[in-house]
């Protein structure tokens, strides 16, 4: 296949549009079922490359749930505690919890709100645990190197038999040159080849100098979803999974607050004010989440209003008040947070120190660069500097 020619653009009056190989050659995807759109394919594209880095960095199989050509979500293979399994929804499945089925639930479960309709990229083959956590997720599509027979057949019932199903050729390699056009001026740069390992780590710059190999490969995790994250971006990880991405901010302050504002969210969520929660048996999945994104927020009015709550619970929950929450927040620890770009203003670090964040990778180069490490060491972190910056637009 040399082309594909899609419905259309990115709006439904940017016609025509195809995708091509420049060279002539043939695309290195067969589109299995269904359809895929131009922006599917491009969180296809993307997300299969960050999971394929996420493989080789971790020696894990990988996942991510893309929307908007940016994770809402990214994992690896570790595997879900009973609390994991019971926020991500998986808990009531008798399945193999295979690593790549553990990776998915941790990638489509960390931000469910931001997931719903995602673009799903596996590492590895896609098998049958895995393909059964997917079908009964509202998601646009997937990508990966193959699939098992059966795993083929159950993601091709999905969406009434148009659910896009695309395989990749996993030994491809693009030029080491790309290329795009904007107002029909066309931008050249060579790709982005960073390999980020264990060494990309090393240049620790503050006082505590204490880094276990997870949270290593936590910081590992933070760094290549960042490399393909609309800038700017942070990325909150732990326990193997992005818990809390702020894509496309202009500040980076705001950056840190709305990835760190995701990550509360998703601890939140394992606290037994919210495990708890009396739910009818008819509310499904996606009702659920919405009503507990209420019930955590500001806005919590809007689900234990009268009139509201009776569509959503069998009794009325009692409020989840502000400082119960702050006090349930205080007991995360472990937390990972990479930036790809320097962090201005020891702000930043204020921020995610409320979101339990211990281990911290960041280019460095800001002229406050002291003013940052000062406010780590004040908090006993681990701060690294890379030296690189990972902007991606």
């Amino acid at each position: 296949m040399k082309d594909f020619e899609l419905k259309y653009g990115c709006n439904p009056n940017q016609k025509p549009s195809k995708i091509y190989m420049e060279n002539g050659a043939d695309l290195p995807i067969t589109v299995l079922n269904g359809r895929p759109g131009y922006i599917n394919f491009l969180d296809a594209f993307n997300g299969w490359q960050l999971v394929k880095e996420l493989k080789r960095a971790t020696g894990k199989p990988a996942a991510t749930s893309f929307k908007h050509v940016s994770p809402a979500g990214a994992a690896i293979g570790r595997e879900l505690s009973d609390v994991e399994k019971k926020i991500y929804w998986v808990d009531d499945l008798d399945i193999e919890f295979t690593p790549l089925a553990n990776a998915y639930a941790r990638a489509r479960g960390a931000d469910r709100m931001s997931s719903f309709g995602d673009f799903i990229s596996l590492s590895d083959v896609c098998d049958v645990p895995t393909a059964t956590i997917i079908a009964r997720e509202v998601s646009d599509g997937i990508i990966a190197p193959g699939y098992e027979p059966e795993a083929l057949e159950i993601l091709k019932g999905k969406k009434k038999g148009a659910y896009n199903i695309i395989e990749i050729d996993p030994d491809y390699e693009p030029d080491p040159i790309e290329k795009k056009q904007v107002y029909g001026i066309t931008f050249e740069q060579g790709r982005n080849e960073l390999v980020i390992d264990d060494a990309f780590f090393a240049n620790i710059v503050t006082e505590n100098k204490d880094l276990p190999q997870e949270a290593k490969d936590d910081l590992a995790i933070a760094m290549i979803t960042l490399k393909y994250t609309q800038s700017n971006s942070v990325c909150y990880v732990k326990d193997g999974g992005a818990i809390g991405i702020g894509a496309g901010q202009q500040s980076r302050i705001h950056c840190t607050r709305l990835a760190g504002q995701k990550a509360d969210n998703w601890y939140l969520r394992q606290s037994p004010q919210v495990l708890n929660l009396p739910f009818r048996n008819d509310v499904k999945r996606a009702d659920r989440d919405n009503a507990i994104d209420l019930y955590i927020g500001d806005d919590y009015m809007d689900v234990l209003c009268d009139g509201a709550w009776e569509r959503v619970f069998t009794e009325k929950p009692a409020v989840f008040t502000a400082e119960e929450k702050r006090k349930w927040l205080d007991t995360n620890t472990g937390v990972s947070l990479g930036s790809d770009a320097f962090f201005p203003f020891g702000d930043n670090i204020d921020r995610a120190h409320r979101s339990g964040v211990a281990y911290v990778a960041q280019p460095g180069g800001s002229i406050r660069d002291d003013q940052v490490i000062e406010t780590c060491n004040k908090y006993g972190m681990v701060m690294a500097f890379t030296g690189l910056r990972l902007f991606h637009h």
